[in-house]
């Protein structure tokens, strides 16, 4: 298309000056008389499926009407709007199929390119609606679009084009949404929904039911941004508990839903429009190759990636610099740093620029040192694809690509007025200086017409402040006097420092010669040979739940199980046992060590069913009389084909399906009295059965609920078990609580605290649930009851605070990864030693010792001499610091002993062997409630609601060791409470809605 338009007056106030050209900017028509004299125009459109159709959009504060031309722009006709167009959406393929985002939040829809419209829906979320995409949605006309529902709801649904009533809407995921959250991408779809105050991300692969994204289990997301879904695999930048100014980067496999880490503490800054950016380059013509700036130490450093993300280095800087002076900068504390931002104007060039079609070349402004800086910025250039730089300006220039990439042309940036620009026909080794203009021009933008495929270009600015633009047509092709031949081409093998296997290929391209100087025009097209490479280690990556070491070998993390990755299996079929490993993805490496490292198929295990999960659509535990209940069912483990499951809804009211893959929709019921409902899901296969449950209230506010108990409890001693509210008056509160094995009955009561005692040793749970007006909150604990146990209390290297998020989960795994630290260092057996992690920060544990009953069953003296023997045990080991494990690649935590107490750490007394008491010194007492008493009063008001409670637990906290100490410190107690409450309080909130 030869055709230019020009608005001159944008957004004014005044009268909107449109031109024309049709000869590429030499010469220009005026169409004010074809689009009315007085009309002021706001936005111009050009159809992408078809050039020849251009929309104006008029100012919406004079008028609101559309301005329709299918000829180019040499003739337009007017259409009146009864709406105000925020935004418009092209369909991909039919170019007159438009959709129209109103300054109200309506969605509108045309099929005459915007001759008529008509409402699609109302109250849509802004940028948040899609058209389908062929080959994976049932119809063409499909529209994907977030709509609100309240403050805080969402709900994602797909309407037809024409046709979106009701009985036509689509609801691909039950339940709501966050606002704000819908992002259909390519093959992808994901939403997010918060529960307890935590977001979880959902994907949907190739428009198939959504799963949870599985980023590594202690990632806790505070923020997540879909940055590339190309080659059917995502990457996403997500933002961790513990960052703030960086992300991590994540990439999935082909599914979307398992995610590793490829690299970590990316820089981010915030666009014009509050959108995040985050500095990662994807470079053009070179399959898997990016540049990001990674923050280390304080200091920002560009690293490369040629595979996708498997390994990145730095950029090693030129040798010398633009005037032939040697540079010394040594790998790796000097580098060469690039700015990768991108320009949203398509006027002007941003700070890295490549183009598909010149692969290989890079030009980027930058800076040599030990970090990446905004001072001495100067002007680089590769021709090998990065492997090595030439300065080529010591200021800012932007340059552009001509001629598909077989010229370059320079603009200084400067808000001074310019003159000159500078032209390279080498890849920018040697650039000569040329005048494009007799006055110098406050240059505002430059515009290669129709893009890198001509040597046309046009720029436009002012001569003065307030004079009118000057547009400045500059034809190159004078410059040349033929047209490229074969000859005029040489090969050139992509390479990533010497190796030339890059993502399981090599690669060659066909490329203009730097000494040649010829158009390439239109019809050149990139070449590019390439054959197979035998596959290494380095053409994969670790596989989800696994991390590599220093040592490069991938194993599993301390949370992960490898045994959980077959929950999907259906008996008599198989399935991928990865080997920690997974090919990085879209490489094309074949055999070598192909088998060693990809995942080995196997026959599926019978399984019986375990891990069934039972939750309602919402995440809540309390709904509204007469509404409809969607419970969703879901099992980790099993045969999920062959396990029927059973939901009694409690009410009178079951049902059973045969599967659980026909429930994927959830399972709808319709509470008709007021209540609370015990709803029981039963999976039930030839192996066996699991039953879960959950306490639905139907219909009762509150923030936070945390019920605080023992670890371990003595058998048949009295325990007091303390629900917590946060406010502490919220009206009219009723307790349920559930202790024990006594499931069926509840024990119902108006206080927040109840004693009991345990007849039974091993594990007993207890759950609380808290009804104040329509909240419903809940909390459970795990105790331990036995009849003789030792205690003492454990402490760490400082290295693990720094990764610690003091959330219950975390607390466990850990817990289970010391207990077995200590089993391998002392040899002591695993059911007479038990371990948890304390909340809280600086990190603390307690473990308890067991008796062997078989040893000392009936005799005290027994008893009490083996409890102190591997106390001695453990304690040793303990000394010796031989008690260690890895928590992540490269952070080694040592654990030892607490010297808190300078009384006995464990009680000999005949008469009763409990748990041991902790008697701090004084002085570390007095300086622990100050401290913990000023951070718990920072983050919680009301501190007055625990001095209240002190009388009703300090039962609680006073050690069954010595029955004769019956008044324990105040200032003890009332430190350890503080503390428990203040670190765990907000751990696991259920906030119900």
């Amino acid at each position: 298309m030869l055709t230019k338009l020009f608005d001159f007056n944008l957004n004014s106030v005044t009268e909107s000056s449109l031109w024309r050209s049709t000869d590429y900017g030499a010469t220009y028509q005026k169409l004010n008389e074809k689009v009315g004299a007085k009309t002021i125009l706001s936005y111009l459109y050009v159809s992408p499926n078809n050039k020849r159709k251009i929309m104006l959009l008029t100012d919406p504060e004079v008028e609101s009407s559309l301005l329709i031309s299918s000829d180019e722009g040499a003739t337009y006709q007017k259409y009146r709007l009864n709406f105000y167009i925020l935004s418009l959406l092209f369909h991909p393929e039919q170019e007159d199929w438009i959709l129209a985002y109103s300054h109200d939040q309506k969605l509108y829809s045309s099929v005459e390119f915007g001759r008529r419209w008509q409402v699609v829906h109302e109250r849509v979320a802004p940028n948040r609606f899609y058209w389908s995409k062929m080959g994976l949605d049932k119809e063409p006309g499909l529209i994907h679009l977030e709509t609100s529902i309240s403050e805080g709801r969402a709900l994602y649904v797909t309407c037809k084009l024409q046709n979106c009533t009701d009985a036509n809407k689509g609801k691909p995921f039950p339940g709501y949404i966050d606002p704000n959250s819908l992002v259909v991408q390519d093959e992808y779809v994901f939403v997010q929904v918060s529960a307890a105050g935590r977001p979880i991300y959902y994907v949907s692969a190739k428009r198939d039911v959504f799963t949870p994204m599985k980023l590594p289990k202690y990632t806790l997301p505070k923020d997540l941004h879909v940055i590339s879904t190309d080659e059917n695999r995502v990457v996403a930048a997500v933002q961790e508990w513990n960052q703030n100014e960086t992300y991590n980067l994540y990439v999935s496999d082909t599914s979307g839903v398992y995610y590793t880490l490829a690299l970590g503490n990316v820089v981010s800054s915030m666009g014009y429009e509050g959108n995040v950016m985050v500095d990662l380059y994807e470079v053009a013509g070179i399959k898997g190759m990016f540049l990001a700036n990674r923050k280390m130490d304080s200091q920002v450093k560009t690293h490369i990636t040629y595979n996708r993300g498997r390994d990145w280095s730095l950029l090693q800087a030129p040798s010398k610099d633009l005037r032939g002076n040697s540079i010394h900068c040594e790998l790796p504390y000097c580098s060469l740093h690039l700015h990768l931002h991108v320009s949203a104007n398509p006027y002007t060039s941003g700070n890295i620029a490549s183009r598909d079609s010149a692969p290989g070349i890079i030009v980027a402004s930058g800076t040599i040192g030990a970090e990446l800086t905004s001072t001495n910025v100067s002007v680089y250039v590769a021709s090998d694809a990065g492997n090595t730089w030439r300065q080529i300006f010591d200021e800012e220039y932007a340059v552009l690509y001509l001629d598909q990439g077989g010229a370059l042309v320079a603009i200084k940036h400067t808000p001074l007025p310019i003159r000159h620009l500078w032209l390279s026909f080498d890849e920018g080794q040697q650039w000569k200086k040329y005048s494009f203009t007799n006055t110098p021009l406050f240059v505002d933008g430059v515009l290669g017409e129709p893009g890198e495929e001509t040597l046309i270009m046009t720029i436009f600015g002012h001569v003065s402040h307030r004079s009118e633009w000057q547009l400045v047509k500059i034809d190159f092709r004078s410059i040349f006097n033929r047209r490229c031949k074969e000859e005029d081409y040489q090969t050139w093998h992509l390479h990533n420092q010497g190796k030339s296997c890059l993502m399981g290929v090599k690669r060659i391209y066909r490329k203009l010669k730097p000494s040649s100087r010829c158009v390439m025009g239109k019809t050149y097209s990139v070449s590019m040979t390439s054959g197979p490479c035998d596959c290494t280690e380095a053409d994969f990556e670790c596989d989800y739940g696994y991390e590599r070491r220093t040592d490069g070998k991938c194993t599993p993390a301390f949370w992960f199980h490898p045994s959980s990755m077959s929950r999907s299996c259906t008996t008599g079929m198989t399935f991928l046992n990865s080997t920690g490993y997974r090919k990085v993805v879209s490489n094309n490496c074949t055999s070598g060590v192909s088998v060693e490292y990809t995942s080995r198929r196997q026959q599926c295990p019978i399984q019986a069913p375990k891990g069934l999960h039972l939750v309602t659509s919402e995440g809540t535990l309390s709904a509204t009389l007469g509404t409809n209940v969607t419970f969703l069912v879901f099992l980790e483990e099993g045969d999920g084909a062959r396990t029927s499951i059973t939901l009694d809804f409690g009410d009178g009211h079951a049902l059973t399906y045969s599967n659980v893959s026909s429930i994927e929709d959830g399972i709808k019921h319709v509470y008709k009295a007021v209540g609370i409902y015990r709803v029981t899901a039963t999976g039930e296969n030839i192996l066996g059965s699991e039953t879960v449950m959950l306490y639905l209230h139907v219909t009762c506010q509150l923030e936070h609920i945390h019920l605080s108990a023992p670890f371990v409890a003595v058998k048949n001693k009295e325990v007091n078990l303390t629900a917590v509210l946060l406010p502490s008056q919220v009206g009219t509160v009723t307790y349920i609580w559930w202790i024990g094995n006594n499931t069926e009955q509840p024990v119902i009561t108006l206080e927040g605290s109840v004693a009991c005692t345990f007849s039974r040793e091993g594990i007993n749970a207890v759950t609380v649930q808290v009804s104040a007006g329509n909240i419903i909150l809940q909390d459970r604990k795990a105790i331990a009851v036995h009849e003789y146990f030792r205690s003492h209390l454990l402490a760490f290297s400082s290295n693990l605070d720094d990764h610690n998020p003091d959330v219950a989960e975390w607390r466990q795994d850990v817990s289970r990864v010391i207990k077995k630290s200590l089993i391998q260092a002392t040899g002591v057996r695993e059911d007479q030693i038990l371990v948890t992690i304390l909340p809280g920060l600086p990190t603390a544990a307690e473990f308890f010792l067991l008796p062997d009953k078989q040893l000392t069953e009936g005799k005290a003296e027994k008893r009490s001499a083996h409890l102190d023997q591997l106390s001695e045990v453990l304690l040793s080991a303990l000394n010796q610091n031989l008690v260690q494990f890895t928590l992540r690649p490269g952070v080694q935590v040592t654990v030892y002993a607490a010297h808190l107490s300078a009384a006995p750490l464990v009680d000999t007394s005949e008469n009763h062997s409990g748990s041991a008491m902790l008697m701090l010194l004084s002085i570390v007492v007095v300086g622990l409630a100050v401290f913990v008493i000023y951070k718990f009063k920072r983050k919680i008001p009301g501190l007055n609601v625990y001095a209240q409670m002190q009388n009703e637990k300090e039962q609680e906290m006073m050690s069954p060791a010595n029955p004769t100490e019956t008044t324990p410190s105040s200032q003890r107690d009332l430190v350890h409470s503080l503390e428990i409450l203040d670190t765990e309080f907000n751990s696991r909130p259920i906030e119900v809605k």
